[in-house]
């Protein structure tokens, strides 16, 4: 009896050890997207020069 409970143990921990293995994947690919999302406008707000357009309307 208390190797049945051992299994179930066991088998509860794998599933919750798979839950989070997906879940920090996903949140991985998606920290990933927004760092990319980030770089890509930082480079389109950039002058020629590389500074940062100041919005003067000079």
């Amino acid at each position: 009896m208390a190797d049945e409970n051992d299994k179930g143990a066991r088998g509860a921990r794998s599933s919750r050890d798979d839950r989070l293995k997906s879940a920090l994947r996903e949140n991985l690919k998606r920290r990933k997207l927004q760092a990319r999302e980030r770089a890509a406008s930082a480079d389109l707000s950039q002058d020629d020069d590389g500074s940062q357009d100041q919005g003067t309307g000079d």
